[in-house]
């Protein structure tokens, strides 16, 4: 006979980037800090373009609940999935990107790096940060601990997360590998953190047992 036992439903989370951003080359006449810049960076018309075609992707039909980090570039890409589902945008700075900190210091960090990418070469100095910086260890535990949340509160639900390139991919050292491109794999497959980019995150009984990459 066969087991009669309920079988669970799966937890979906669709971990998605923000759309690519505009470029700001004019006379910054203010007082802005660089993390204020930073937080209200905006999308390119092509960032707008490419974040709406991103929302009508089939795995983004029917989502149950959309969390976005706090910042504008993704509030405005989140924006997108929220009118195709009809839903609400909800806030939190866990999901917000890593916070860099003096730029100088950065500067120091990244001199002889291979990359250009501070977030590509932390991935391989996850202890590393600056004086008013977050590093990727710091990124991974506010973001582990808003997923261990959101599984709790969301199981058997399907939730569409916008976040950043850095806090994404500090999220992603709990289930992947950092391989010789300095590139993050999952099982054997590489990862493409681009802007945007669409991850399916497939868990059960809060256990990650599938990661596909969708965009």
């Amino acid at each position: 006979m066969k087991n009669n036992k309920d079988v669970s439903i799966n937890t979906v989370i669709y971990l998605i980037r923000h759309g690519e951003t505009i470029e700001e080359k004019g006379i910054r006449n203010t007082n802005e800090t660089s993390q204020m810049i930073n937080e209200k960076e905006i999308l390119s018309i092509e960032g707008e373009e490419t974040s709406k075609k991103l929302s009508k992707n089939r795995e983004l039909k029917n989502i149950d609940i959309i969390w976005s980090s706090s910042y504008t570039r993704a509030k405005q890409t989140a924006k997108y999935v929220a009118n195709e589902n009809n839903l609400p945008i909800n806030l939190d700075n866990r999901l917000n990107e890593r916070k860099l900190g003096n730029l100088d210091e950065i500067a120091v960090f990244m001199k002889d790096k291979k990359t250009k990418d501070p977030s590509q070469e932390q991935l391989l100095h996850p202890k590393f940060k600056t004086s008013d910086g977050e590093s990727a260890e710091d990124t991974n535990k506010r973001m582990t601990e808003f997923f261990k949340e959101i599984l709790e509160k969301y199981k058997e639900k399907r939730i569409a997360i916008v976040s950043h390139g850095g806090s994404i991919k500090f999220l992603l050292l709990n289930w992947c590998e950092v391989n010789k491109n300095m590139k993050l794999e999952y099982k054997g497959k590489e990862l493409s953190i681009t802007s945007p980019c669409l991850l399916k995150l497939t868990f059960a009984n809060k256990k990650l047992v599938n990661l596909e990459q969708i965009i």
